[in-house]
């Protein structure tokens, strides 16, 4: 091997630069068990000290030294599954930034393609373009986007906007750049929101031109509050209100006309004696006035008084939002109610007519105009801080602008003379509604008091001074992963490592005896290198990444398996070592084979990459490192070793005692078998592509349908069937509950509201999983049974939410990565062999792989004791068995094409059926390599990648079989019978 010292040189400073950058991890971790020693379980405390000790220098070099700070920035970086923690992605509302652009026009055409743009969105169309092909078939060329009613308004005119002249694809350029405009302002907002937030190395980033914002928060627990922070506008907002006196009669006028629509339902409670309930005394009919004959009224929980129009529960808002927005209802409205916009407050605690404590919201009534437009907005807001009242409760004080200082002034005069009231609003939620006391308020300096706790002070000063966002931002995927199985994830993923390593390297050891030595210490650095490339450019280490390197455990030898094989054939034919060796090593040797089979890898593995999300790009990502790194040092490090003992002892063999003889003389015809072969495949194909479409289908995960996962532990195991009933009447739909490992541990899945998006339905979904399983979690409360927190051992443990719009894109991403890759690979290797035959047979093979592991989940789902959900971890699965199918195929048929170059003797199924047997003893050693680690991880990788790991291990299996048993069979019946008779004539004239 030539320029050997430059390959040591490389080696040893990959090794010290891999050591040098993973140091950096060992101390952050040194640290913080010493933070966790301190703080004794109070994770408060924990942070607190990492916080304090964040410019304290922790690492000593001698030449050079780092703080805890530093060292904390320059360490592996854990995904959430791992290190625990939320993760989100937000759609910023198109629809709303359009709106805006267009002054919120009224123009027909431009609200039915809003419309139907919502209506009929697909996988992988943004709703942008949706809007534009919408437009063009509303307006049938009569409405043109530049119209003065629609984009050519006022805000837009001017240099870079739009004219009255401009063509629709004109005005479709300058509206996708205030579209992008409008995401980047967002993005920035959210940026700074998160960076005030405090979350140790939250990660931000937009999405392509998608709309969509990722954000990632290691460490956050709060699920509640991180939404809200996230999901809301902080549209804060200053409306005048309406007294109870005042909308009174309104309310009694709409409940009478509401009478002859609703059914009447008896319930036992009695009405508040509230205000409102006064105002019923001078009907005339008494028996109108009794519980369950008033649908309005009979929902009042609470008294009112001021702007309070009563209290009512949580769950009938919505219904009693429904009232007021019938036509026949809001026409009862008279005078300057007409355009009375009705909002709640935030939950708070009152008392019931027995003096019990419930949850309730205010019902306000704010006096809107036209314009829906309230009397102040909160962008005159220029700063504000979290403060303290009089009082000692939680405030927020702001100065506004001069401008809003002067509507500030003239607001609180007009409500101080008409003795009313001024309700702050904050994303259309009521906070208070003071009176003024003491006269006009001058200078713009103010104050916000209500019910606001102090971490929501604190966030409403943040998101104030961070900005409002420019459209709502919709949580349409997120997941929320608890620090404890997070690291019961590290646990189970470090086991199956070193366990999966061990067992490699001692079948490299037992078949190759002192060549097995050689490829494993090449193996052990192939993984330090591995860490060190993820450690220098901050890759993410997800769970999935710790599949991914498990499975870099068992390819990292494959090179090695080829080499040591051909170098034993080589021995056979009696050339002497260091021939063998330099033979095995040569193009037409091991080399072309390595570099055809890593190359599928290589493609199959980005083609993953560039389609999957999340975990999936970080167990991609893994894939792709460990096929560069494990080719340099199976190729490089172990030819070091080798070349090492040749000018020495020259005592290698390539094989042991006991293995020396295994798979020589092997002469199987198996392109006898192959009408068996075809059989029995294309019964299990038929067999799988009915109970696909047919008869059971597949479990399709939250991933392709949309929905809400909950991973729920309970204190002793439970019935999985009543739980399920039980939420399913909750949620008034039908809600999935599995065990999940132990029968204590619940996976829940439901679709409840999913197509409806807002903090407000995330809320309520956590709210209605509490009080359904709140009888198995006796003094556990809401915020300890949702929120995650170190040492968490019951409760949502795990939670995730995918859109509807998001899981439709996913699904059609998965489409395309599957045809992508097989398309890929076919192209490849029709231009690597130069025949497409070679390309159909191994396209053949995969597709029967492929649909052998989609007929075995769609058979074994339903009662199989892991979960074998479709999902974006199928996919995965499914594009990893399509690659190592490919690395088998592509070895039988390099040593096809090379027995067609040489002189062989025989037929053509001679020819291949001897290439197969010549190239089995690779063949089954790197099956067996992987199945090996595939069978490690199935057993210790965890439960949440068990259905994952077991596809792979499946797909590989019929891998083996298939590149041996189809493959080949295809390739003999596809290549014509002029042509096999002319390479028999050349080889048997030969």
């Amino acid at each position: 091997m030539q320029n050997k010292g430059l390959i040591k040189f490389f080696a040893i400073l990959f090794a010290l630069v891999s050591i040098y950058q993973l140091s950096f991890t060992f101390v952050a971790n040194n640290v913080k068990e010493e933070a966790k020693a301190f703080a004794g379980d109070n994770p408060d405390k924990e942070l607190k000290y990492l916080d304090s000790i964040g410019k304290v220098k922790v690492f000593d070099l001698g030449f050079t030294d780092f703080t805890y700070n530093e060292v904390k920035n320059k360490q592996l970086n854990k995904g959430l599954d791992l290190e625990g923690g939320i993760n989100v992605i937000l759609q910023i509302s198109i629809k709303d930034v359009l709106k805006g652009l267009a002054n919120n026009s009224k123009n027909p055409v431009f609200n039915k393609s809003l419309a139907d743009a919502s209506a009929n969105l697909e996988g992988n169309k943004t709703y942008l373009n949706k809007f534009f092909e919408a437009f063009e078939a509303n307006s049938k060329g009569q409405v043109k986007l530049a119209s003065p009613d629609i984009f050519a308004n006022r805000s837009l005119q001017g240099e870079g906007g739009i004219d009255f002249q401009m063509s629709d694809a004109q005005a479709q350029k300058v509206i996708k750049r205030k579209v992008d405009e409008s995401v980047e302002s967002a993005f920035k907002v959210l940026r700074e929101r998160i960076d005030k937030f405090g979350v140790t190395q939250p990660n931000v980033q937009k999405l392509g031109e998608t709309g969509r914002i990722l954000v990632e928060l290691p460490g956050a627990k709060d699920v509640d509050r991180i939404k809200k922070l996230l999901g809301g506008k902080a549209q804060l907002e200053f409306w005048e209100t309406f007294k109870i006196e005042e909308i009174g009669n309104f309310l009694v006028s709409a409940n009478e006309a509401l009478k002859k629509t609703e059914i009447k339902k008896t319930e036992t409670k009695t009405v508040a004696k509230d205000s409102l309930n006064a105002l019923l005394t001078d009907a005339k009919d008494s028996t109108d006035t009794k519980k369950g004959n008033n649908p309005l009224f009979d929902k009042i929980i609470g008294q009112g008084g001021g702007p309070v129009l009563g209290y009512f529960a949580p769950k009938d808002t919505t219904v009693i939002n429904e009232y007021f927005k019938r036509p026949e209802i809001r026409i009862l409205l008279a005078g300057d109610q007409h355009n009375a916009k009705f909002v709640w407050s935030k939950p708070t605690v009152t008392k019931d007519a027995k003096g019990k404590d419930i949850e309730a919201v205010e019902l306000y009534a704010l006096k809107g105009n036209r314009d829906n437009a309230p009397a102040m907005s909160g962008g005159v807001v220029t700063d504000a801080k979290d403060t303290f009242d009089q009082l000692g409760k939680p405030a927020v004080s702001m100065q506004m602008s001069p401008q809003g200082a002067k509507i500030w002034e003239e607001l609180t005069g007009r409500a101080f003379a008409q003795k009313s009231y001024i309700a702050i609003v904050l994303d259309n939620v009521v906070y208070s509604a003071p009176g003024v006391t003491s006269g006009p308020i001058a200078g713009g300096r103010s104050e916000i008091t209500g019910s606001f706790d102090v971490a929501e002070t604190k966030d409403l000063a943040n998101v104030l001074n961070a900005g409002k966002l420019p459209a709502s931002a919709d949580i349409i995927q997120s997941t929320v992963v608890g620090p404890s199985l997070g690291q019961a994830a590290i646990d189970a993923g470090t086991i199956s490592s070193v366990l999966g390593f061990l067992l490699v390297c001692l079948w490299m050891v037992f078949y190759y005896g002192k060549a097995g030595w050689y490829a494993n210490l090449a193996l052990l650095l192939n993984l330090l290198f591995l860490f060190g490339i993820m450690a220098s450019f901050g890759f993410v280490l997800t769970l999935p990444g710790i599949a991914g390197i498990v499975l870099t455990l068992g390819t990292a030898v494959d090179a090695n398996i080829i080499i040591f094989e051909r170098a034993k054939e080589e021995l056979r034919e009696g050339k002497s070592l260091s021939e063998a060796v330099l033979a095995s090593y040569g193009w037409h040797g091991a080399m072309r084979s390595i570099i055809d089979a890593n190359v599928t890898h290589v493609l199959t593995g980005a083609i993953l990459f560039i389609f999957g999300t999340g975990p999936i790009k970080g167990f991609a990502l893994t894939l792709l490192i460990g096929i560069v790194t494990s080719l340099f040092t199976s190729i490089f490090i172990a030819r070091i070793f080798i070349d090492r003992n040749i000018a020495g002892k020259g005592d290698l063999t390539f094989s042991t005692n006991i293995t020396k003889n295994w798979f020589t003389n092997f002469h199987y015809d198996f392109i006898k078998v192959k009408k068996f072969t075809y059989i029995f495949s294309s019964i299990v194909t038929v067999v799988s592509l009915v109970s696909i479409f047919f008869v059971n289908g597949l479990d399709e995960g939250v991933d392709f349908v949309g929905g809400r996962t909950f991973q729920v532990k309970f204190e002793k195991p439970v019935d999985a069937t009543a739980v399920s009933d039980e939420l399913s009447a909750a949620f008034g739909t039908p809600v999935e509950a599995k065990i999940l490992g132990d029968d204590d541990q619940l996976k829940i899945t439901t679709k409840y509201k999913i197509k409806e998006d807002g903090v407000a339905i995330d809320e309520e979904v956590n709210q209605k999983l509490y009080n359904a399983l709140a009888k198995y979690f006796p003094g556990v409360s809401y915020e300890k049974f949702i929120n995650t927190y170190d040492g968490k051992t019951v409760g949502v443990l795990q939670a995730s939410k995918v859109g509807a719009s998001i899981s439709e894109d996913i699904k059609t991403n998965s489409y395309w990565a599957v045809l992508g890759a097989m398309a890929v690979i076919f192209l490849y290797l029709m231009v690597s062999f130069r025949k497409w035959q070679y390309s159909l047979g191994a396209i053949a093979a995969v597709a029967h792989d492929v649909i052998f592991v989609l007929g075995i989940y769609s058979l074994c789902y339903k009662f199989m004791p892991f979960h074998m959900e479709m999902d974006q971890h199928f996919i995965a699965a499914i594009l990893t068995v399509i690659g190592y199918s490919m690395n088998d195929t592509v070895i039988v048929f390099d040593r096809v094409r090379e027995f067609i170059i040489g002189n062989r003797k025989g037929s053509f199924e001679d020819i291949v059926n001897a290439s197969i047997n010549t190239t089995l003893s690779r063949t089954l050693n790197t099956s067996l390599m992987m199945i090996i680690v595939l069978l490690t991880m199935f057993i210790f990788g965890g439960e949440s990648i068990r259905g994952f790991i077991f596809a792979m291990l499946i797909g590989i299996i019929v891998g083996t079989y298939s590149s041996l048993f189809i493959a080949t069979p295809v390739l003999v019946d596809t290549i014509s019978k002029d042509e096999k008779h002319t390479i028999e004539d050349k080889h048997n004239k030969a």
